[in-house]
């Protein structure tokens, strides 16, 4: 019986992951869409919320495969949740955005590696990544406007679709991380 729940756990928290993205994205979009004044702020840290849940999920999922950048990936993303709450923004620049994109490019790298999920959504939240990564330059966000937000959330939202939805696999994931901790032979 411990046996099975230890197997299930890495699909049950990819599955959990999956759901608090798809959280944070629609009680974003409905802040946005519905919520105005002061309203609107309060309203805008749930989904930051779901995401930093989102982000610990990841980070524990990806640490086998390579536990520096799963902190790393994890750090940034921390990093760039807190300019969200706080709304801080410089010369126009959505800093928040940027450090999502660092932290997607290395989740799509981690992705790409690990032996549980395919390799192809690993590509498309490397996309995502530098969907978002244009918004270091205004003109170019506004070039590219609506194709990298388009891009962004494609990239992004399929493989969190395929979290909640399919998961990964378990024992992949398992024989990963005991090959991990016993190091090259």
């Amino acid at each position: 019986m411990i046996r099975r729940i230890a197997e299930a756990w890495p699909r049950l928290k990819a599955r959990v992951a999956g759901a608090f993205y798809l959280l944070a994205v629609l009680t974003a979009a409905f802040a946005e869409g519905f919520v105005r004044g002061r309203l609107l702020y309060a309203a805008g840290l749930v989904p930051v919320a779901a995401f930093v849940i989102v982000t610990l999920l990841l980070y524990q999922l990806f640490k086998p495969v390579n536990r520096s950048l799963a902190l790393l990936a994890a750090l940034f993303n921390l990093v760039g949740l807190t300019f969200e709450a706080l709304e801080w923004h410089l010369w126009g620049v959505n800093i928040a955005l940027i450090f999502h994109g660092l932290y997607c490019l290395l989740i799509g790298f981690l992705v790409f590696r690990s032996a549980f999920l395919p390799r192809m959504l690993g590509v498309l939240i490397a996309i995502g990544g530098l969907a978002w990564l244009t918004d270091l330059s205004i003109p170019l966000t506004d070039h590219l406007s609506p194709y990298n937000v388009i891009s962004g959330f494609i990239g992004e939202g399929l493989p969190m679709l395929w979290l909640l939805v399919i998961g990964l696999n378990g024992q992949r994931g398992k024989e990963q991380a005991s090959a991990e901790t016993e190091g090259p032979s």
